[in-house]
């Protein structure tokens, strides 16, 4: 039980009593151990987590804000953080966005912005050939902070402008196959909270962060409705037959269907470590709650759904991206649907044409 309540906070964070029998948030790493202050979640505890990661200790609501020297990259990241470019994003795009800010910070934070320039950034990105995919997010959020410096006026020009990254050699999660959802069907099932929560993505398609949201409140006759916290974008879904049998064991009169051991609605971060738990369990190591929304993706369109009628489940802006999501369907499937729609050869009219010719003759 005490392994499950410690799976909705971050790494390294425990529940603790003090010695006036106050229960906090503890951080402990090896020899390094700290109290965070602020509460969970909130943008000022995953600041002082952050800053935990790094070893320091700071005032509550202080962090990284002394040592921050002016005209530096620490300060336009502090500067970013109150800008509305990144409080107008969601609450989870702001925890991934947070998390490379850190990064850069520690790398290059004391280093003043005037002085970076296109070498250094390629030098930069060059030494994360190792890692691709980091390397790309990391010049990714090097050019929100730039423009961010541009628009206050920190600097006038732009070091990254035209510079490539690494080209895309993943295929990004891993979408489940049929034979894996089978494998945590039965490792977890009908009535157990596992069970509810793959049921709620797989049939939905939606994002872990919207689906720890989803409650009674959502529900309306057979409907159930989203609105998603990356773009905004309203969905009211059908539900379908498994998701309602799945549902009879949701908690009644609570905010949600997914609790945390606490009572309390699953964070979106605190979730995804409960279910790949729940996936290690299934012996499916490499599974992951992301991928449900890529498999009822390519469920629909095995199905022969278009890339419009997929993304009204989904609620993808883009067809591109929902060309993305189902480039994991089953092609051998796809490939045979397809062919049987093909009409006959030309000729093969003509012949068929002259048979019933005959027949009509003999028949005569």
């Amino acid at each position: 039980m005490a392994r499950r309540a410690r799976s909705a906070l971050p790494k390294y964070v425990t529940p603790a009593r003090d010695r006036y029998k106050n229960v906090r948030l503890r951080f402990r790493k090896g020899l390094f151990s700290t109290y965070l202050k602020s509460p969970f979640p909130s943008d000022q505890f995953e600041e002082e987590y952050q800053a935990a990661l790094r070893g320091e200790k700071s005032a509550q609501g202080e962090i990284g804000r002394a040592r921050t020297k002016a005209g530096s990259i620490s300060a336009v990241v502090v500067s970013y953080y109150s800008s509305p470019e990144f409080k107008g994003t969601a609450k989870s795009t702001q925890q991934t966005y947070r998390g490379i800010c850190e990064t850069i910070r520690r790398d290059h934070g004391e280093k003043p912005i005037s002085g970076l320039m296109r070498k250094h950034v390629k030098a930069i990105i060059g030494k994360m050939s190792d890692r691709p995919a980091a390397a790309n997010n990391y010049l990714r959020m090097l050019r929100i902070l730039i423009r961010h410096a541009i628009d206050i006026e920190m600097i006038a020009r732009d070091p990254t402008v035209r510079l490539k990254g690494y080209s895309a050699k993943t295929k990004g999660f891993h979408s489940w196959t049929e034979a894996e959802i089978a494998a945590f069907e039965a490792r977890h099932p009908i009535g157990t909270k596992p069970r509810l929560a793959m049921a709620l993505m797989l049939y939905t398609g939606q994002r872990r962060g919207d689906a720890v949201l989803l409650g009674w409140k959502n529900v309306s006759a057979r409907r159930i409705a989203v609105r998603q916290e990356k773009t905004g974008t309203p969905l009211a879904i059908k539900m379908h037959p498994s998701l309602i049998e799945a549902l009879e064991m949701a908690p009644e009169g609570k905010t949600a269907f997914l609790l945390t051991s606490f009572g309390k609605p699953f964070t979106a971060a605190g979730f995804g470590n409960w279910f790949r738990e729940r996936c290690d369990e299934a012996g499916l190591t490499h599974c992951s709650s992301h991928g449900l929304r890529k498999a009822a993706a390519r469920r629909l369109a095995e199905a022969g759904n278009s890339a419009n009628q997929i993304a009204a489940v989904t609620g993808h802006l883009s067809l591109k991206e929902v060309e993305r999501y189902t480039r994991a369907a089953d092609q051998e499937k796809m490939a045979d649907i397809a062919v049987d729609t093909m009409p006959e050869r030309s000729d093969r009219n003509s012949e068929i044409g002259q048979q019933s010719d005959i027949v009509g003759q003999l028949e005569e």
